[in-house]
């Protein structure tokens, strides 16, 4: 018998309990999908409503990045120290008071405060469930996993857009608040009673009780009880970023967040200025709405094609592919297409390349570092990188104020992409060189 759980988990077929645990994972980043995008489905009535121009609306669309940042690394430690589950438990706490407290606001600060409250949540969130999902998953199926739990994310923005555009036929923007709190307070009911804690966790931490913890995990498995804890690993006494900050991760570390800062700002440009940009070319804000969901259906697709290549080709020279190409697609979607049909199809195919480049990039995290970092890793690559999520709207209102049209500011964005691609360039280098790091 393999006392070893992470052994047992890696080299054992996927069990019906642990694709259950991933597709947990799967909605929860779903419905941070669509907690994250609500504010670009409301921007337009918003900025009716209290009259503020694009430069102020770029904060707006901007604050929950901000929040996000701060809660992938403080929150993706926490999960590292007290465990996935409980803090999973905590962010859907605050994204259920953040997302139910924005309906009800009066001012632009208030609104401010409590994207910045749902963003903390969501930051936090996606570290942990990153994490988690590759835990439960097996050698075998751990990059399509991951891939397939970031896919929640568009998935979750196509559904909650499609609602927010048939609400916002009968109801003002605080409707799209009210659904996305009442259904974060339920996941949270449902993750409580259902979620389950990381084998991979417990045994590499070993808080109380650890041992009967893990053998109830893999009994629901269709594994036999382990006898006793693995040993330690000897860079356990270290913390997260300590470890992170070490010869081994550094390299890997620093140019993980490079990757991901630039490449996000060229990703939320596109998901936060899509409906305010058809509005302004003259089409109703329930039409901005269809084409920002158009842009997530290609983006869900992307997500599923990286899963499919990831497993027959190594994941960085694919990757470096589509993010040269999402710049182009960014381009071409600064070339403002006339029609309707022709910006939804174009948009769909910026969210491809888009989202793939950044559901690869997840991967790539999961990959780099070990359980007893790996929230830490990605929270930090995570939280810093939704710096350039928080800058990207920013950076693209003042470019319109300033003068720029659509086009110049669509290439100015999308070069994000292109330093990422050089960033995992080198990445490829550096990892190749690290031994008992994972082949990207």
């Amino acid at each position: 018998m393999v006392n070893n759980p992470k052994q047992l988990i890696d080299q054992s077929p996927m069990h019906r309990f642990q694709i259950f645990a991933v597709m947990m994972c799967i909605l929860l980043n779903a419905l941070d999908g669509f907690d994250v995008l609500a504010i670009s489905f409301a921007s337009p009535g918003i900025a009716n409503e209290w009259n503020i121009d694009r430069a102020a609306l770029g904060f707006v669309l901007a604050m929950e990045l901000v929040g996000m940042a701060v809660g992938s690394i403080t929150l993706g430690n926490l999960a590292d120290k007290l465990g996935r589950r409980p803090t999973i438990l905590i962010c859907l706490l605050l994204m259920a008071i953040g997302m139910l407290a924005s309906a009800f606001v009066t001012t632009l600060n208030q609104l401010l405060l409590f994207r910045l409250l749902t963003g903390l949540g969501v930051g936090g969130m996606l570290a942990s469930t990153n994490a988690l999902v590759a835990e439960f998953s097996n050698a075998k199926y751990r990059n399509l996993s991951v891939i397939l739990m970031a896919t929640g994310y568009p998935i979750g923005a196509i559904v909650g857009g499609s609602i927010s555009t048939v609400l916002l036929d009968h109801y003002t923007w605080h409707a799209i608040f009210v659904f996305g709190g009442v259904v974060t307070g339920l996941f949270l009911i449902i993750c409580y009673f259902f979620l389950p804690e990381s084998i991979d966790f417990l045994a590499s931490k070993q808080p109380p009780h650890a041992l009967p913890k893990i053998n109830k995990v893999l009994h629901k498995m269709g594994h036999s009880a382990i006898q006793q804890l693995p040993e330690k690993i000897a860079q356990q006494s270290g913390q997260g970023f300590k470890v992170l900050m070490t010869s081994q991760y550094r390299s890997i570390t620093l140019l993980l967040v490079l990757a991901y800062f630039t490449h996000i700002m060229t990703f939320y440009y596109i998901l936060k200025w899509i409906p305010k940009i058809v509005v302004d070319m003259g089409f109703a804000p329930s039409s901005a709405g269809s084409v920002l969901v158009w842009a997530n259906v290609g983006g869900a697709i992307g997500s599923l094609v990286l899963g499919v290549f990831a497993s027959r080709f190594k994941l960085s020279s694919s990757l470096i592919v589509i993010l040269i190409l999402a710049f182009c697609m960014v381009t071409v979607f600064g070339l403002g297409p006339s029609s309707l049909l022709n910006l939804s199809i174009v948009s769909a195919a910026t969210g491809f390349f888009t989202n793939a480049g950044v559901v690869g990039l997840y991967a790539l995290m999961a990959q780099a570092f070990p359980a007893e970092v790996r929230a830490s890793g990605t929270g930090l690559v995570i939280g810093v990188g939704r710096g350039g999520a928080a800058l990207g709207p920013v950076v693209a209102g003042y470019l319109f104020v300033s003068g720029f049209d659509l086009l110049d500011v669509s290439i100015v964005m999308g070069l994000g992409a292109v330093i990422a691609a050089i960033a995992l360039f080198f990445l490829a280098r550096v990892i190749s060189s690290h031994q008992g790091v994972g082949n990207v």
